[in-house]
């Protein structure tokens, strides 16, 4: 059985390396790397997979996910620039890829470890990331 709840947030960031030269980050990512930013309405989907609970008839009670969304990711990225304000990203270029990993690892460190989990991001209608721990 799986489970899912669906947040959102908004989020700015600047995809480069600094290793590299303006003119290389703006040849691979492109106006993702626009030294002034830009940014995203994200969306996420956490997915819960495990037994029902033959007590209460749950997978999980989603207000357990929907708080632990809020506390590790809407409080700490929505309306923030990851590359200046978030520490996960001072040295992890901000990809949709990169995102997903860090929700992932920060939902998995509170999540107890008899459920699996799988997160997909929207970064826009069109790209979308899903990631499983794998």
């Amino acid at each position: 059985m799986k489970v899912c709840r669906r947040a959102t947030f908004n989020a700015a960031h600047r995809l480069y390396r600094k290793d590299w030269s303006d003119e290389k980050n703006l040849s691979i990512f492109g106006k993702c790397s626009n030294p002034n930013f830009h940014g995203h309405n994200y969306t996420l989907e956490v997915w819960i997979e495990g037994e029902i609970d033959q007590e209460t008839g749950y997978l999980i009670d989603l207000k357990i996910v929907k708080d632990l969304i809020n506390e590790e990711v809407q409080e700490r990225f929505d309306h923030r620039n990851l590359n200046l304000d978030c520490p996960e990203f001072a040295n992890l270029n901000p990809t949709a890829e990169n995102i997903a990993v860090v929700i992932w690892d920060l939902l998995r460190k509170r999540l107890d470890p008899k459920y699996g989990l799988s997160i997909k991001l929207w970064e826009t209608q069109n790209n979308i990331i899903v990631y499983d721990g794998k």
